[in-house]
C-alpha cells in the first residue's frame, strides 16, 4: 500500500505556453483572433470553508442566501459536487491548473511541512511547470482578473500575476488570519505586485475591484475569478449583515451567518452588474466551495467529516453553474462533478481544443449542463490528502479515512451519512475500487510536503491531546 511513494516521480508532459505544439499554439492563435462576441466571459465564485448545507438552495433554513439561490434558480445545481481537496490550497491548485493536484504532489496547504527524512521540496507554491487555466485564457484572447485568496504562493515568479492574471487585487497566504512577511502582522494586500492599503472590510474592497474589472473589460471577453475570504475562520461579522441575523442564534453561528450574507450579497452585486452591461446572457458562471465546512458554526447537513477529511463532509460542496439562455434554468443534477470541471468545461465554452498533451482531469460538462446528455461526465473521480485517499465509482465509494483504518466501502445512494462499512460484504467491490485509485495513483507524484492534520484526526489530533492530558 503507497504511504510515502520512493519512486522517481511521473514526469510532467504538460507544456508550458512557449512550448505548445505547434498545431495547439496554431489552433489557439487562430482562436484568439475569432470574434469576441462569440466566446462567453466567465466568473468563477469560490467559497472558503463553506459548508455543504449553508445556503438556501441546499436546505439551509437560518442564513438567508437569495442571490446564491437565485443563482441555482437560473441554472444547475449538483447535489454531488465535489473538490479534489479537503483543505483550502490544493482545492485551488488543481482548479488553476485543470488538473488533479496530486499530478503534481500538492496534497498539503501552502504551509506544509518538510517530509520527514526528505530533502525539502519547496517552494510551497504551484508548480511552475504546470500551465495554468488562465494562461490558457490569455492565449484565447481573454483579459484575465482575479481578486480574494490566492494561496499558492507567495515567493517571486509563483504569484498570480504571474501565473496569467492580467490583474491581481487580494492576499497571497490563507486568509485573513495569516501572517504577512515577517511573520506577525496581518497579510499584506496587493494590487498586482504591489503592496496597498489594507482595506477596513477586504470582502466590500473584492467586490468593488471585480466591479471595475467588469466596466473596463465589459467590450472583451474576460476572465473573473473571485476567491472570497469568507466564510473561513476568524469570522468578520460585518455591519450592516450580523444585524440581520437572528439574535436568538448562538454567537458563532451568527458571526458565521454575517459572513455568508456578506458574501451572497456580493455575488447579487456581480450579477447585477452583468445584467446592467448586458453580459449576463454571455457570461458562464460556477459557483463553489474550495472544501467542506469545518465543523463549529459551518452546517455540512447529513454529511460524515469535515474539512481535513475524505468523508463526504470534506469534499462535497455546494455546487452551482449557470449561463442564461444557453443553460436551461431551474434543474438539480446528481451527476457527480468536480471543481476541476470548472476550468475545462470554461475553456471549451471559449472554444479551445482540450489538447490530449494539455493532461487535464477535468472535463467540458457543457452537453451535461445544455441537457445533451445525461451520462456522469467521470468514470470515477479520485482523493488523496497524504495517507487518507478515496475513489468513487457510480453509487460506490471506497474511503481510508485514517491511518490506523483500513478502507471502508459505502454505498451513497443508500448511506449518504457513511456509516455503515460494507467492505467485508463486498470484497470484489472493494477490489475492484482499489484497483482503480491504485492505477490513478501511479500517475502521481508523493506529496511534496506534509501537511499534519491528514493522519485523519482532523483539527485537533485526538491521539496528541490525549497525550498532553496524560503528561499532565
Amino acid at each position: 500500500m503507497w504511504m510515502y511513494d520512493t519512486r522517481s516521480p511521473t514526469p510532467d508532459l504538460q507544456a508550458p505556453p512557449s512550448r505548445l505544439r505547434p498545431r495547439a499554439a496554431a489552433l489557439l492563435l487562430a482562436l484568439a483572433a475569432t470574434s469576441a462576441s462569440a466566446r462567453p466571459n466567465v466568473v468563477l465564485f469560490v467559497a472558503d470553508d463553506m459548508g455543504n448545507a449553508d445556503c438556501g438552495a441546499s436546505g439551509c433554513t437560518d442564513i438567508a442566501t437569495p442571490q446564491i439561490d437565485a443563482l441555482a434558480k437560473g441554472g444547475v445545481r449538483f447535489t454531488s459536487g465535489y473538490t479534489s481537496g479537503c483543505v483550502c490550497s490544493p482545492t485551488r491548485a488543481g482548479l488553476i491548473a485543470g488538473r488533479y493536484q496530486q499530478r503534481f504532489g500538492f496534497d498539503a496547504n501552502a504551509e506544509g511541512m518538510a517530509r520527514p527524512g526528505a530533502a525539502d521540496r519547496g517552494p510551497r507554491a504551484l508548480d511552475i511547470a504546470q500551465t495554468t487555466f488562465p494562461q490558457r485564457m490569455k492565449a484565447l484572447g481573454y483579459a484575465t482578473g482575479m481578486v480574494g485568496k490566492w494561496h499558492l504562493g507567495a515567493e517571486d515568479g509563483y504569484r498570480p500575476e504571474q501565473r496569467g492574471f492580467d490583474f491581481f487585487y487580494g492576499i497571497h497566504p490563507f486568509g485573513l488570519a495569516g501572517k504577512g512577511p515577517d511573520g506577525e502582522t496581518p497579510p499584506p494586500v496587493y494590487r498586482n505586485g504591489t503592496a496597498v492599503e489594507t482595506p477596513k472590510n477586504h470582502m466590500e474592497a473584492f467586490c468593488s475591484e471585480s466591479l471595475a474589472f467588469i466596466d473596463q473589460h465589459k467590450a472583451e471577453p474576460f476572465l473573473l475569478y473571485m476567491a472570497f475570504t469568507a466564510v473561513h475562520g476568524p469570522f468578520v461579522a460585518p455591519q450592516p449583515w450580523l444585524d440581520r441575523q437572528d439574535t436568538q442564534t448562538p454567537a458563532n453561528r451568527r458571526r458565521y451567518a454575517a459572513d455568508m450574507a456578506q458574501l451572497d450579497d456580493i455575488v447579487g452585486r456581480v450579477m447585477a452588474r452583468l445584467r446592467e452591461r448586458g453580459l449576463e446572457e454571455n457570461t458562464l458562471v460556477f459557483f463553489f466551495s474550495d472544501n467542506g465546512g469545518p465543523g463549529g458554526a459551518a452546517d455540512n447537513g447529513p454529511l460524515r467529516g469535515t474539512k481535513w477529511t475524505l468523508w463526504e463532509g470534506g469534499i462535497r460542496v455546494p455546487f452551482i453553474a449557470s449561463w442564461k439562455g444557453r443553460i436551461p434554468a431551474g434543474r438539480t443534477l446528481d451527476q457527480p462533478v468536480i471543481q476541476l470541471d470548472a476550468s475545462a468545461t470554461a475553456l471549451a465554452a471559449a472554444g479551445a481544443p482540450l489538447a490530449p498533451e494539455w493532461r487535464l482531469d477535468g472535463v467540458n460538462l457543457l452537453p451535461l449542463l445544455e441537457g445533451k446528455t445525461a451520462a456522469a461526465p467521470h468514470e470515477a473521480l479520485y482523493w488523496r490528502f497524504g495517507v487518507q485517499y478515496a475513489v468513487r465509482q457510480g453509487d460506490w465509494k471506497l474511503v481510508k479515512p485514517h491511518i490506523d483504518t483500513a478502507p471502508r466501502l459505502h454505498n451513497l445512494a443508500r448511506d449518504l451519512g457513511e456509516q455503515n462499512d460494507l467492505a467485508a460484504q463486498n470484497p470484489e467491490k472493494v477490489k475492484q475500487l482499489q484497483a482503480l485509485w491504485d492505477a490513478w495513483n501511479a500517475n502521481n507524484e508523493p506529496p511534496r510536503w506534509i501537511d499534519v492534520r491528514w493522519n485523519g484526526d482532523g483539527a485537533r489530533p485526538k491521539k496528541k491531546a490525549a497525550a498532553k492530558k496524560k503528561d499532565t
